[in-house]
């Protein structure tokens, strides 16, 4: 569902980006630019800080530097980021934690996702990846549940994080098949990844970029994707609903947020780069691969993305019963 709403977005951005050339700021940037991001590196919200900031410096110019400010599921680096100043050289790469579920998840955030940033551009919708451990001897989801089911409370699944799309993602599963595991929350996708392939955890349901390359190496074992279709850098790997949970659906995303008050002169010429580089052959191509999908929406588009998800995500978190530990 929504891939398919926000699927219109790539055909239309060619025609905004023409009407709202004469809006972008004159002169900018005229010094070095950091694109924060609030997780660890090698993340899905890192790798597409940095694939953005690569193609924004040959552009501009100006070196554009990736700052990882990691801390309570994103909320450190998204809270310095709203208190940046707001002159177009502090953005944040925004993600559905931050953005959508995590004014609902932390009641008393001195931020708000909604009056303190300004939309820039949705950069990408990314399935989450359901991987096991290669020693579990579960080969598809029925197999998984029936081995949950008979061994209750026996299994642990890993999240980049208490409140991540990652984890809520497992809970909605959780809540839908019956079955009961124990969630153990990480301080990124990098630990959760190394203690699955280690055995320390048996499964996480993460973002498939992340994932992906070593599901190819062999090192853990893909059962299925979270998205209403199958991924087009991974066609192989059946959805959660073909795999036997109907109707499930719970999808990723990251894009550029800047602090609320930024010139909106200067907010069109981020969007205006954001979705040229997003319809560049070579990135288009490094994002696919990676199992995601380019989309380089306009900030009212984005804007309007959001307020449906945090309607989205509230309903998962209050239905699945999730509370802070």
């Amino acid at each position: 569902m929504v891939l398919r709403t926000v699927s219109f977005f790539i055909g239309i951005v060619t025609l905004f980006a023409a009407a709202m050339a004469p809006a972008q700021a004159q002169g900018y940037p005229t010094k070095p630019i950091r694109i924060m991001v609030a997780y660890t590196p090698a993340g899905t919200t890192d790798i597409l800080a940095r694939l953005l900031g690569q193609k924004m410096t040959e552009k501009w110019g100006q070196p554009v530097i990736v700052e990882n400010r990691p801390g309570a599921n994103g909320n450190i680096g998204t809270e310095l980021a709203a208190r940046a100043t707001p002159d177009g050289y502090s953005i944040l790469m925004a993600t559905a934690a931050t953005h959508s579920i995590n004014n609902t998840l932390y009641p008393k955030l001195t931020w708000d996702a909604v009056k303190d940033f300004a939309p820039v551009s949705l950069v990408a919708l990314v399935p989450n990846l359901m991987v096991v451990n290669n020693s579990l001897p579960v080969k598809s989801v029925k197999e998984l549940i029936a081995y949950a089911k008979a061994n209750p409370g026996k299994l642990a699944h890993g999240s980049p994080g208490y409140g991540s799309t990652a984890h809520l993602s497992m809970e909605l599963f959780k809540s839908l098949t019956g079955i009961t595991m124990t969630h153990v929350p990480y301080k990124g996708s990098a630990g959760v990844l190394t203690d699955v392939m280690g055995g320390q955890v048996a499964l996480t349901m993460d973002n498939i970029p992340v994932y992906l390359p070593q599901v190819r190496a062999g090192k853990i074992r893909a059962l299925a994707v979270s998205s209403a279709k199958r991924a087009a850098g991974a066609p192989e790997i059946p959805t959660l609903a073909e795999a036997g949970v109907p109707g499930f659906e719970a999808v990723s995303w990251f894009g550029l947020v800047a602090p609320a008050a930024t010139p909106k002169p200067i907010v069109q010429t981020l969007w205006a780069e954001t979705a040229r580089i997003l319809k560049l052959p070579d990135v288009n191509k490094r994002i696919s691969e990676l199992g995601a999908e380019p989309v380089g929406s306009t900030p009212q588009q984005y804007a309007a993305f959001i307020q449906s998800e945090i309607v989205k995500w509230r309903k998962v978190i209050q239905d699945a019963g999730v509370r802070l530990e």
